[in-house]
């Protein structure tokens, strides 16, 4: 639980003029949400093609990872893609305004759930249901759909370093009743919800740094955090694997359940970590401009093997 004394510097921070920009880019955001989702559309994807010229390092890394994921396509189809990115880039973060002020009747019109009988089935069965829900840029939105329109959920999310940023997202988040859980927080309170039938989102496909194991995504080795086979055995929770999809020309979003798995987990953690990283893969593979490429997903490397990615410039020091 928080001190009082925290409390009380994060209210300072809050309040201290370095925060006014920050105050400012969430005022524009939701300003932003209110803007109708075609105009969404055409604005973000024009700035997300701006931002291909101008985010550098970002670019380089999406690329590679295109490289690395689509070898048999030619390069001009990869550039192709990873432009066709950068505009989705652009439309999700032209649209974080509506995940976080949008009502829910506003939801329902823009959001479609495909298949959502395979959730509530689940539910209707009293079983506890883990959402395996990969870093596609529909993300933030598909995940605040689900709350409002299906079932209230929970999720583990990284604490954002900014004040501002950090207190506005966590209540928004929490707008239809969605539990936000800190990574460095105790999970056995979060264990104890899914059991109590809580759906559980939950965001598997980062780097997983010295906590992974190393397992093919793309066929290549993966540094790759093997919890959802343990949440799963801890909670006896069905897995139903969820892509949120942005529709073309701001028609909306697709909400898509595939069906949960089966024979899932096995006891061996390998295994079940693996079979994850090759149901992600599918989903990229229908869908590859919305992935998000810009993470350096193959950042740790196994033993001895080269680095993937070219080392980050440091910053010059003046003076």
């Amino acid at each position: 639980m928080p001190t009082s004394s925290s409390n009380s510097k994060t209210d300072r921070a809050l309040r201290h003029p370095r925060a006014w920009p920050s105050w400012f880019g969430v005022w524009l955001i939701l300003a932003l949400g209110r803007l109708p989702f075609p105009l969404l559309w055409v604005l973000g994807s024009v700035f997300g093609r701006l931002a291909y010229l101008m985010a550098g390092s970002r670019r380089l890394v999406a690329r590679r990872n295109l490289e690395i994921c689509f070898p048999e396509s030619t390069p001009a189809e990869r550039e192709r893609l990873l432009r066709a990115h950068f505009g989705r880039l652009g439309v999700a973060a032209f649209c974080q305004g509506v995940a976080w002020s949008a009502p829910r009747a506003r939801l329902a019109r823009l959001v479609r759930l495909r298949h959502r009988e395979r959730v509530d089935a689940c539910l209707a069965e009293g079983r506890p249901v883990i959402i395996l829900l990969p870093h596609f840029v529909g993300l933030e939105l598909g995940a605040q759909a689900f709350s409002a329109l299906v079932h209230s959920g929970s999720c583990m999310y990284q604490k954002i370093r900014n004040p501002v940023f950090e207190q506005h997202v966590k209540r928004t988040r929490g707008r239809f009743g969605g539990l936000s859980v800190e990574r460095q927080d105790d999970l056995r309170g979060l264990v104890r919800e899914i059991k109590r039938g809580t759906p559980f989102l939950y965001l598997p496909d980062q780097d997983g740094g010295r906590r992974g194991i190393f397992v093919p995504f793309c066929g290549i080795p993966a540094s790759t955090v093997p919890m959802l086979g343990r949440f799963a055995a801890m909670t006896g929770a069905v897995v139903i694997p969820t892509i949120p999809r942005f529709l073309p020309w701001g028609q909306g979003m697709e909400l898509i359940f595939d069906p949960p798995l089966d024979d899932f987990p096995s006891g061996d953690p390998e295994h079940d970590t693996a079979r994850m990283n090759r149901i992600i893969e599918a989903c990229v593979r229908d869908t590859p401009d919305q992935y998000f490429w810009v993470h350096r997903r193959f950042k740790t490397r196994p033993p001895g093997e080269a680095p993937i990615y070219p080392p980050k410039r440091k910053k010059r020091k003046h003076g």
